[in-house]
């Protein structure tokens, strides 16, 4: 079996899987569209809208390929400009009703450039991170201890030097401030070989359902009004924006060609903007950017 054979093998499974036990969470079931890309590829997009838990959750695989890699690729490495590619991987958002439970994100990515002569040069990518809405210590110490179990078994320094680079990554320069605690985020993973670097990335997918379901069950049934929901869809736009302005997965997928629907399905459907609003000082919304929409280290 050829390297990329395996890794569809697992991101197929994996979405399976993850699909599988947020329906028992939800209580309806995903919608299974498959497509195909014109230019080469395709993929399955498993999208809910309207359920139970989930206000818009989407669980995708994708496989494309093509002549030339997208700009947002060669960007840090236009040496490879010009080269065919080779890309897959699975990409969620889960963006539950209640503002008591968090938004999630998970990303794991496998890409091989290839020209006629030479190596072909390949990487893995991915990692998690939670946007919360209102804070709790007890979910932000669960999520990052889980991602820090995930890359444990690798070595002890994957853990401080993906958690940083998750912070640094999953941050608005334009606002200033982070688009929610932060988790972990890898890209260019190619050493020391492809066996230890499909295992780590294998572990960060199979940690997934650990790191959220847990805290989604603590929260999804927590009492709210309209108060919540407000400032809910107002730091949703937080999201909106990062994934929009900043996002080099939503970048790529445009570039290449891939199906806009299931790039765009990240966007939370109910999103708010206002003009210079402050949280009134002291409150649970001020709470959030005091204590958890800062640089700390959890665990």
């Amino acid at each position: 079996m050829n390297t990329a054979q395996q890794v569809k093998e697992f991101l197929t499974g994996l979405q399976g899987r993850i699909v599988e036990r947020l329906e028992e969470v939800d209580g309806k079931r995903f919608q299974r569209d498959k497509w195909e890309r014109p230019e080469g590829g395709g993929g399955l997009s498993c999208v809910m809208e309207g359920g139970n838990v989930f206000e818009r959750g989407g669980v995708n695989y994708s496989h494309v390929f093509g002549g030339g890699l997208p700009a947002s690729a060669t960007a840090a490495r236009p040496e490879l400009s010009g080269r065919s590619f080779e890309a897959m991987g699975v990409s969620l958002v889960l963006h539950p009703h209640n503002p008591y439970a968090p938004t999630v994100h998970l990303n794991v990515r496998f890409l091989e450039a290839c020209k006629e002569g030479v190596e072909p040069v390949w990487w893995f990518g991915g990692g998690m991170d939670l946007t919360p809405y209102y804070g709790f210590e007890e979910d932000a110490i669960h999520f990052h201890q889980t991602c820090k179990n995930a890359l444990q078994p690798f070595g002890g320094d994957y853990h401080p030097r993906f958690k940083k680079w998750c912070d640094e990554y999953f941050y608005l320069k334009h606002r200033r401030e982070p688009r929610g605690i932060g988790g972990i985020f890898f890209d260019d993973l190619s050493k020391p070989d492809f066996a230890p670097c499909f295992n780590l990335t294998k572990s960060v997918g199979d940690h997934f359902l650990a790191a959220y379901v847990p805290i989604l069950e603590r929260n999804l049934n927590k009492p709210y009004g309209e108060r919540e929901r407000d400032f809910q869809a107002y730091r949703r736009g937080r999201y909106v924006e990062f994934n929009l302005v900043w996002d080099r997965g939503t970048l790529f997928g445009l570039q290449s060609g891939g199906r806009t629907e299931s790039i765009l399905m990240s966007l939370p459907p109910i999103v708010k903007w206002r003009y210079d609003w402050k949280p009134e000082p002291g409150s649970a919304e001020d709470k959030l950017y005091t204590d958890f929409l800062i640089s700390k280290d959890w665990v």
